[in-house]
């Protein structure tokens, strides 16, 4: 587990722009029930999640179509969320940073580390919106 100290200012990447940050199984249960689309960006410490991941999420929603809901789980820190969020992103195998869109509980787009890794966060947002304009 990382030290809270270290991974506050990742956290608030995205809770400053309007996520929610799931800490229990139960909160990502509940939260995957939620009608409407819903974008859950499995966040990390990696470098890649904070030059590409945590940027290209925030940039993707400057767009007319966005998510109903925005969620986070941190791996390495809220395992039991995070576990719980990775099962229903199968059957992609468990990757950190990921972001995937739900539309009424239904995955309908995934983002893997290795879509993320090496890509400017432009690139991420232009792909997550091209989902947003197609799902949401």
């Amino acid at each position: 587990m990382y030290p809270a100290d270290l991974v506050k200012p990742m956290r608030e990447d995205l809770t400053n722009i309007g996520f929610q940050e799931l800490h229990t199984a139960q909160a990502v249960e509940e939260a995957m029930t939620k009608e409407g689309t819903t974008l859950v960006v499995v966040n990390s410490v990696c470098g890649c999640a904070a030059a590409n991941a945590r940027p290209g999420a925030r940039v993707s929603l400057d767009n007319d179509k966005t998510p109903d809901h925005l969620i986070t789980v941190f791996a390495g820190v809220d395992r039991e969320a995070t576990d719980k969020a990775r099962g229903y992103m199968i059957p992609f195998p468990p990757s950190s940073p990921s972001m995937a869109l739900f539309k009424n509980g239904e995955l309908v787009h995934m983002l893997e580390r290795h879509h993320i890794e090496g890509r400017p966060a432009e690139m991420i947002a232009e792909n997550l919106k091209d989902a947003y304009n197609e799902h949401c």
